[in-house]
Formats: C-alpha cells, structure tokens, sequence
C-alpha cells in the first residue's frame, strides 16, 4: 500500500533529523534505500554508483513504455544552527534542512512507493541527488556519466518548496524559474606602503573602491532595463593596520542572470572594467569565475506548457503561476542537458528559505505527492 499522509509527514521528521552537508549524505542515503527496500520490488531496482556514493538511482520498469520520465529529489541540507523548538529538530549540530531538502526526499518517496504498487505505464527514473546547495552534485552526476542506459531519462522534473506560497499550491511558469549563478573572485595586486607617503605605494583598497563602483553600473547602464542580472559583492578584505596602506585586496561576490547568455555577458563587462583599472591605477587584477552547475533554470516550453494546462485543470490541484526568482539551483544544469521542468510546491513557512527557523507546514507533501502522481499519469497517458 502506498505510504500515507501520517506516513509521509513521520519520514520528513526522521529525515530533518539527520540533515548532512553536501557528499557528506551517508546517512541520508541509508535511510532513504532502507525505506525503499521495503517497497515492492517487482519492478523496481536501486542503483548505486561508487564514483557518486551518496546519490541514489530507482529505476521503474513501464507496462508499454514511450519514454522514461526522470524526477529529481535533493538531498543535502545547510551549514545552519536550527532554532526550532521540535522533537524532531536536528541532532546534527550546525546543520540543518533550510532549505526543505527533507520534504523533497519525502514527496519523491510517496512517488515511489505509489508507482512500485502501481506499475506505471512508461519507465521513470528517480534520482535522490546529493550536493545540491554546494558543489554541483546534478553536474557531477552528468559528467560522470551517471544518466545513462535505462538511467536516461528522455524528460526531468524537480520540485523546491516555496516559503511565501500557500500550503499545497503548485506554483510554475513557462522561462526561466530561478537564475543562474557565478561566483566571482577579484584579487587587485597594488603596492604597500606608509599611510604618511601614499605617492610611494599603490593603494589596493583605493583601487578596490573604484573596481566596485564602476562594476555596479554594469547593470544600471549596461543591460537592457526589462531584463534581469544583479552584481553582488559581500566580502572585501584589505590591510592589517590603520597607518600601512593595503598592498592587497580581495573581493568575493556573486553574478546571477536569468539566462546563461545574460551570465556570460555580465563576466564579460566585469574583464573589461578590471583590464581598464588595471591601466588607470598601473596595478595588476586576477578575475576568477566558478559557475558550476548553477545555470539557469530554464524550463522547456513544451514540457512546461502540458504540465501548467494539466495543473490548471485539475480538481484536487491549487496552481498559480509564479515569477521568476533570482535564487540559484543546480537543476538548471541537467535542464540545459535533458528537457524538463521545475515547479513550486508552496509550504507556507513563517522563516524564509535557508532561514534558521525555516519550518514548512507538512501537509503540503500529500500535496505535492497527488499533484506530480496525477501529472505523471496524464503525461503517460499522451
């Protein structure tokens, strides 16, 4: 019998227990193949991979397959000190499930163990993916080589939970759902020197000042105001005391776009700004990038428009259409490579997303579950 909304909500409480850090997912992974083995296995089978040790594969064989549909599930939590005051909370000091990784794992295993009782008519394949919030573990799987065979899916789909939705809403649009990602590193190599003879030195934190004011007009002046990019930079370290002037400095920061090409532009604009200060302050600047597997999340139109029109029309489904968010996740990676879509499943939590009291209302995961199960039947039925 496939598991219960009691059954659901119990499997979301022992996972948010024991909530771990990107490849770290030992535990997790046990669990989670020790609740599947108790799945009917008459058409399924569990695969692991050696070179990937902590994702998770679960194949399901169709009656009369077309396709093999692949879902997504997460599975890593964040380096976060939990303040909920819960039976269940986290018994992993400074770590815990912010993001809702726990309720993900939950909903694709209501799928599973529906669809091991219930033989589905095309293959699906569900991939419990570690490191998603560092580390690229959908790209890492990609590249390794994991998506193949009876592996391959021919189409993808992941939910996220959203804080600020209500509890059970799907929420989705055709484009791009979340942004994508690049962390930039700016080194500036200056010259140090005494504060009282500033002609003798090359101040970095001089040069570091004018790298960030001109890199900020990247966006007010150099794209297009109807499209979206945002240039952080949260760190700036320089110096060591009030009287030497800084002969180094560092910036750290974040590039996001709602397209890959918005991205690649934007890192453009930066090397171009760093080789100009170069030239203005005859001082020398190191850009380095690592995107990762944070693309965009771009969903497919076709896919995405038969998983709206279904949405929509279904009685037990509360759907709304949702703006893009310039949140990063490594789903949009296996997008760029696989056809897909990724949705909303609103919780409806008083703390934000990634927040230390983040707290999802658990009724939405029988949600969620119905919601995908009854896509996933309409979308084999086609």
């Amino acid at each position: 019998m496939s598991l219960s909304a009691e059954e659901l909500i119990n499997i979301r409480r022992d996972l948010h227990k024991i909530p771990e850090l990107a490849l770290k997912e030992t535990e997790t992974h046990e669990y989670l193949k020790n609740k599947i083995s108790e799945f009917p296995q008459d058409f399924l089978q569990i695969h692991e991979f050696k070179e990937l040790p902590t994702a998770l594969f679960v194949h399901i064989d169709g009656s009369n397959p077309k396709r093999t549909i692949g879902y997504r599930a997460d599975m890593d939590a964040l380096p976060v000190t939990e303040t909920n005051d819960l039976y269940y909370r986290s018994v992993h000091p400074g770590v815990m499930h912010a993001c809702g990784h726990d309720l993900h794992m939950t909903v694709a295993l209501g799928l599973i163990s529906y669809f091991a009782e219930n033989q589905p008519t095309d293959n699906l394949v569900f991939f419990f993916q570690p490191a998603e919030e560092a580390e690229s573990g959908g790209k890492q799987a990609y590249d390794l080589g994991l998506f193949s065979g009876d592996l391959k899916p021919d189409e993808f789909y992941g939910l996220h939970d959203n804080a600020d939705l209500g509890t059970g809403i799907i929420g989705c649009r055709n484009g791009t759902l979340f942004a994508g990602t690049t962390e930039v590193n700016v080194t500036i190599h200056g010259m140090s020197g005494h504060a009282a003879y500033p002609h003798k030195a090359n101040d970095a934190v001089v040069i570091a000042a004018s790298f960030i004011e001109q890199v900020q007009t990247v966006i007010s002046r150099s794209i297009d105001p109807v499209k979206c990019g945002v240039i952080t930079f949260g760190k700036l370290q320089a110096g060591t005391i009030r009287n030497v002037i800084a002969g180094k400095a560092r910036i750290e920061g974040t590039i996001r776009g709602l397209t890959q090409d918005m991205i690649e532009y934007i890192r453009q604009r930066v090397l171009d700004i760093a080789k100009g200060i170069e030239v203005s302050f005859n001082c020398r600047i190191d850009v380095e990038y690592n995107q990762g597997g944070y693309y965009p999340v771009e969903n497919n139109p076709e896919l995405t428009k038969n998983f709206i029109d279904y949405m929509q029309k279904a009685d037990n489904v509360k759907f709304q259409e949702t703006e893009p968010a310039m949140t990063g996740e490594d789903f949009g990676y296996l997008l760029s490579k696989i056809p897909g879509t990724m949705f909303w499943l609103g919780v409806a939590s008083p703390g934000a997303l990634h927040s230390v009291d983040f707290l999802p209302h658990e009724e939405a995961i029988i949600d969620g579950v119905e919601a995908f199960k009854g896509f996933l039947n309409y979308r084999m039925s086609m």
